[in-house]
């Protein structure tokens, strides 16, 4: 709960100390506690100067965090762009955590449908349908042609 006297720093602080968020998260957040856009941006650079705040290491986070959920490039730059995040801090993102954790995103589509699918699917619906499940989840057309692949190679 906020007080009336509180500040855009504590606020934002009291936001990281929960999770990570990108910077216009927070400017977001402390516009709607009625904060001027002058003060919002001073305690905002403030934040980051002191490595408070970081785009960068919001974007890892939230990268690993859907690796976890098995969602493929698609969807998490997607997400991360209507989060406010710079492309390039997204592509820096996905390849630090890429090389980091030994992403193999073929294999994780393959996972991720396997877990829901046993099959690849008995007619044109039924694979129809295992396609746009694995398209929802943001992976491209040649990861889901190999993940259906895998599925009807195990059959």
């Amino acid at each position: 709960m906020t007080t009336p006297q509180s500040t855009p720093r504590e606020i934002a602080i009291g936001l990281l100390a929960r999770r990570e968020h990108s910077r216009a998260e927070l400017a977001q957040r402390l516009g709607r506690h009625g904060f001027e856009a002058s003060a919002i941006d001073a305690c905002l650079d403030a934040l980051i100067e002191q490595g408070l705040q970081s785009d960068q290491r919001f974007a890892e986070s939230f990268v690993r965090s859907r690796l976890q959920r098995g969602q493929g490039t698609i969807r998490i730059t997607g997400e991360l762009r209507q989060r406010g995040v710079d492309n390039a801090v997204i592509k820096a993102a996905l390849s630090d955590v890429e090389a980091a954790e030994q992403v193999d995103w073929f294999e994780l589509a393959h996972h991720t449908l396997a877990r829901r699918f046993t099959s690849p699917g008995a007619d044109r619906k039924e694979r129809a349908r295992r396609e746009r499940f694995l398209a929802t989840r943001g992976f491209d057309f040649d990861q889901i042609r190999y993940a259906l692949e895998c599925l009807k190679a195990a059959e």
